[in-house]
């Protein structure tokens, strides 16, 4: 408590103290208010119990009685949170909070509303003509943050009272605004256009606009994100509002969709401002992912393809397999940009290149969207990719009589109901099959679906029944291991003395907000973390209810845990090669053990790819799989290279080769697929080792002599 709060009596210091959220008091929310929580039953000698039939909203309910009790500390408080020097000691939501208990509304607006803009006084109207309970529940709402909000807020903000309706009308108003700005009719200010509860307020709208995904948003977003990115002067780098524009940006990593991304990609294009393309390219890096989970939103992604005329040549971007841009003079494809384009054109081919790397990027959104459509509780509406050349490389399920799906490569069979493909619900002879159609047709899939692995219950994990130690006890470079939380749609606090503290847990929501997963760990020094259990989470009346492992739905599982999978085998400090020349410690008879260690998932599929592949190459003669190694006979040494770390071990003594850096031998061979590098990097030793008579490099052969 600060030292003012002591000049108040202890019943609106307590009213303050709820209404803030500085009190302990259980949070209902949005059921009741914790100022109703709190003061439920005040003055009536009758406490509230916590049991008992009655909704939250009618047993926490104030009674008149109650009411009468709260008006001279209600006005106590709003003279101590609205001093005559005009300052104030809350946000403007507590004070009308506070206002309503004290039937000071009339009073309290003309003290607040000299320092608001009009969006934040048509926001504070608004709230006003509300009752005391909803006020106290929009408070709780204003304070979640940014980076946790309170689950299920923005459709709680639809159902209010005329707030839709002000949300398209503050950002009207704002486009207005700085449109004015533009035209000379406003005076331009640098970060002047909005004011703080101006920005707060359109943050809240545009979050209610994007989660209800208005169709009247996209060309008013457009518009107001140029508008807010770029000075009327052309030869002014600062902006109208840097922050509006980044609280837009937030809002889009909660309620992601195209349009939004497409206006910010705008900005970050034509603004001057130096800082401003740097933050939002951070921005995009969580925004894009957060995308995916909105399936039906993703898939109104644009395919990427374009044409563009210049004279007798042409540039192509095409999205059939990778996605390319390339030049065209008639039916010739030409290696490079034509010398003419490049001179007198040379800011088309920047925008084209853009416009390429950004097909790229929404490829791989699109191919998210569609792997975490396998938790789902309903089928996403696949049919809207139709004619699309992604659908073409992925293999679906078509329902070609009650209960009976059939397997085909491409969207070809029309009119019935269609899903993914995965392989958990195949045959094994089915898995086999088409991981030698993708292999023969040499076919680069969108993600890895052929050869997707799959996770089962353990016995282990049936033992333990509501968490599994699978990846636990694990060392990984905690930098590299947080960067792969975010590419796969993981959210975790940075652990630190000043940041998350030292021990924490990353979590994904999958299925739809049905299920949430998540996987402890904590620092082992200051740049390697330690992974722990893996648990699952329930949807449960508002909450997350932990659930047994048995109980977990088995695609939420085996998703949840190949994402673990991925996180040790990129960032164990095991698949390091250089940690063979530590001192001793624990952490090098962790990398010693992972050199050898058994396979996961993950290396099992890794090994079936690599039996695929060895037998078209110069080297199979030299080549045999086992259980865990390839090995590689050489001329000077045979070698065995662990197919998780991909660490290679030299008979017969099993001493540690270290390979750090190589070229790629294997150019030109098709891999399957390429997730994390490993596999690559597996055949490049292989090719090599093969040939260690030719190696020259003396890192190598100093180690071969040895």
């Amino acid at each position: 408590m600060d030292v003012p709060q002591l000049l108040l009596s202890p019943l609106a210091s307590r009213l303050r103290d709820l209404i803030d959220g500085w009190a302990n008091d259980p949070s209902h929310w949005p059921e009741v208010s914790r100022l109703s929580v709190g003061l439920a039953g005040l003055g009536t000698g009758e406490p509230v119990q916590a049991g008992g039939d009655l909704p939250r909203s009618e047993r926490y309910a104030l009674s008149e009685q109650t009411r009468r009790l709260l008006v001279a500390p209600a006005r106590e408080l709003v003279a101590f949170l609205l001093p005559r020097d005009g300052e104030r000691r809350a946000g403007t939501f507590t004070v009308l909070v506070a206002a309503g208990l004290a039937g000071l509304d009339a009073e309290v607006r003309a003290r607040l509303v000299p320092g608001c803009g009009p969006i934040a006084v048509a926001e504070l109207d608004l709230v006003l003509g509300w009752d005391v309970e909803r006020r106290a529940l929009f408070a709780e709402a204003t304070r979640a943050r940014a980076d946790e909000p309170l689950p299920g807020l923005t459709e709680w903000l639809g159902g209010l009272p005329g707030y839709p309706a002000f949300a398209r009308t503050a950002l009207e108003a704002a486009r207005a605004r700085v449109a004015a700005i533009h035209a000379g009719e406003i005076p331009y200010r640098a970060e002047k256009a909005f004011g703080d509860g101006e920005k707060q307020a359109l943050g809240r709208a545009v979050r209610l606009a994007l989660g209800r995904d208005e169709p009247w948003l996209p060309e008013l977003l457009d518009e107001l994100v140029r508008g807010i990115a770029v000075a009327p002067d052309p030869a002014a780098r600062t902006l109208p509002s840097q922050g509006l524009l980044f609280e837009i940006a937030r809002a889009a990593e909660e309620y992601p969709t195209p349009e939004a991304v497409s206006a910010l990609r705008t900005a970050r294009r034509i603004t001057r401002h130096g800082g401003v393309p740097l933050q939002l390219d951070r921005k995009f890096k969580r925004i894009e992912p957060a995308l995916a989970d909105r399936l039906e939103v993703a898939f109104r992604l644009p395919d990427g393809r374009a044409r563009q005329e210049f004279g007798e040549y042409a540039a192509v971007i095409s999205t059939d397999g990778e996605v390319e841009l390339s030049w065209w003079r008639g039916g010739r494809k030409l290696k490079t940009v034509p010398a003419a384009v490049r001179r007198e054109h040379s800011g088309e081919v920047k925008r084209l290149r853009e416009l390429a790397q950004q097909a790229r990027q929404q490829e791989a959104t699109l191919a998210r969207a569609l792997e975490a459509g396998y938790t789902g509780t309903t089928v996403p509406p696949y049919r809207q990719l139709e004619g699309r050349p992604i659908t073409d490389r992925l293999i679906w399920e078509f329902e070609v009589s009650p209960g009976v799906w059939r397997a085909e490569l491409g969207m070809n069979v029309p009119d019935v109901p269609v899903r993914l493909w995965h392989p958990a619900r195949a045959a094994v002879a089915e898995v086999r099959a088409w991981r030698d159609a993708v292999q023969d047709k040499e076919l680069r899939q969108p993600f890895k679906q052929a050869f997707r692995e799959i996770y089962l219950l353990t016995p282990a994990e049936e033992a333990t029944g509501d968490h599994s130690n699978r990846f636990a006890g694990h060392i990984a470079h905690y930098r590299r291991l947080r960067a792969l939380f975010k590419q796969r749609g993981w959210r975790s606090d940075f652990l630190g003395m000043w940041d998350g503290g030292f021990e924490g847990q990353a979590e994904r929501v999958m299925a739809g907000g049905l299920w949430r997963a998540t996987l402890e760990h904590s620092l082992y020094d200051e740049f390697h973390a330690s992974t722990g259990p893996i648990r699952f989470h329930q949807s449960a009346g508002g909450g997350w209810r932990q659930a047994r492992l048995a109980e977990v739905p088995a695609l939420v599982f085996s998703e949840a845990m190949r994402d673990v999978d991925l996180f040790v085998a990129v960032a164990s400090v095991a698949a390091d090669p250089r940690w063979g020349d530590q001192g001793p410690g624990p952490l090098l008879d962790y990398w010693r053990t992972g050199a050898s260690a058994p396979l996961p998932p993950s290396a099992e599929v890794r090994r079936d790819a690599l039996a695929r592949l060895i037998g078209r190459t110069a080297i199979a003669g030299r080549c045999t799989l086992t259980d865990r190694f390839l090995v590689v006979r050489g001329d000077l040494r045979t070698y065995k290279i662990h197919l998780g770390s991909a660490n290679v071990l030299m008979e017969p003594n099993d001493a540690y080769l270290c390979i750090v850096t190589m070229g790629d031998p294997h150019a030109g061979l098709f891999l399957p697929f390429e997730e994390d590098g490993r596999l690559a990097l597996i055949l490049s030793k292989a090719f090599l080792l093969a040939d260690d008579t030719a190696i020259t490099d003396p890192s190598i052969t100093r180690q071969l002599r040895t």
